[in-house]
């Protein structure tokens, strides 16, 4: 079973107001290796990458005020990792969060990540040392992320998460079921601020197996905090590389984890649910998709009630009947930045909205980003209620 470990981190988000996330939602190119899979082209992947973090980092317009920056499984090359721990360091502003996917490594190199960042990880490292006690399986790939958390003070710390449902490509190339299965998931309680937030790697959102589930584990330990603490987990982030975002699979476990069909879920009610896909300019070798991928999405519960939209580059909707309401992105590459909602904006009295889209952005083939402006996307876009 998968074990949920809870770390206190330090990150002053202001009181009262709305924070912000940005969605990178860029393609990857992989190709079969001898670890996994790796990406094509990795010095191509990495200049979009990096042009993020600039952009990022140089906080035009109201970037400044970034808290949460999401990249997608799998992007990031390997040998690029450490120049990305430099950017989120060196770059990014305290109080940013940035969470990446990785290019499949072996366990014995996840391992020595995990002794390098042991401050961080200590019990990750017991649990990864009882599978490596359990047989040969050194040598297995592993799908995992980094989630690099700049506090307050300046000091970059850094959690990382393999992936508790191997990468299936997503289907195919996996059937042998021959990745590693990572042993735990990290729940970040910022201070002062109490802000909690997970993060998940694509089907680890879904999986389950005949005596257990992730979302249900998510949920008991969210009320669990909640019952102790009266703190329920505020956002939960699932990075993807996915060509099946909408699958009815995902509609199934959206709608048990904010239907409260059977029970009382205090500990998720509120939460934001943020899905951010890489591109539908994906391509996974020996495996092409004339669709699929993109479409990342931001899911909150029916009670914000919010208004209908359908424009060009996003909709809103209820995810095919399920009791949310969901912001559906395009699928092409694009920059997607927006406000995480608070709770206390259902406030009747609060003049506050929901949720915004601040700004959107493309790439542009000569390299770097520029802003989508047409039409009601000139000034970001807010998404008030229906009445």
């Amino acid at each position: 079973m998968v074990q949920i470990i809870d770390k206190k981190v330090n990150l002053e988000f202001p009181l009262g107001h709305h924070l912000h996330c940005l969605i990178a939602q860029i393609p990857n190119r992989l190709r079969r290796s001898e670890v996994g899979f790796a990406v094509v082209e990795p010095d191509r992947q990495w200049e979009q990458i990096r042009s993020v973090m600039e952009l990022a980092a140089a906080g035009e317009g109201n970037l400044k005020k970034l808290h949460f920056l999401v990249f997608p499984e799998t992007s990031v090359p390997f040998a690029r990792f450490d120049e990305m721990l430099a950017l989120a360091g060196e770059r990014c502003r305290p109080n940013t969060v940035t969470m990446f996917g990785v290019e499949h490594v072996s366990l014995r190199t996840y391992r020595e990540l995990l002794e390098r960042f042991r401050e961080d990880n200590a019990e990750a490292i017991e649990l990864v040392d009882r599978d490596i006690d359990s047989g040969d399986v050194l040598e297995m790939p592993v799908n995992w992320c980094c989630v690099a958390v700049k506090e307050a003070s300046g000091t970059l710390r850094l959690f990382l998460e393999a992936k508790s449902h191997p990468f299936s490509g997503e289907e195919f190339p996996d059937k042998f079921h021959d990745l590693y299965r990572g042993r735990h998931f990290y729940l970040f309680r910022s201070r002062p601020s109490c802000f909690n937030f997970m993060v998940l790697i694509c089907l680890d959102y879904l999986y389950r197996d005949l005596y257990r589930s992730n979302i249900r584990q998510i949920i008991d330990h969210a009320n669990q905090l909640y019952f102790t603490t009266r703190q329920a987990l505020d956002t939960l982030f699932v990075i993807q590389c996915n060509p099946k975002p909408e699958h009815p699979a995902y509609r199934d476990v959206v709608s048990g984890f904010y239907g409260e069909y059977l029970e009382d879920t205090p500990g998720v009610r509120e939460t934001v649910t943020v899905f951010g896909n890489s591109s539908e300019e994906t391509q996974i070798e020996e495996f092409p998709l004339e669709h699929g991928f993109g479409h990342s999405s931001v899911i909150i519960s029916r009670n914000h009630r919010l208004a209908r939209l359908h424009l060009a580059e996003f909709s809103t909707d209820d995810f095919e009947g399920a009791p949310v309401c969901r912001i559906r992105f395009g699928g092409g590459t694009r920059l997607y930045y927006f406000n995480l909602p608070l709770h206390h904006e259902l406030d009747p009295r609060t003049s506050r909205i929901p949720l915004k889209v601040h700004a959107i952005m493309r790439w542009i083939p000569e390299g770097g980003w520029t802003r989508v402006s047409g039409g009601q996307m000139k000034s970001g876009f807010e998404i008030g209620q229906e009445t």
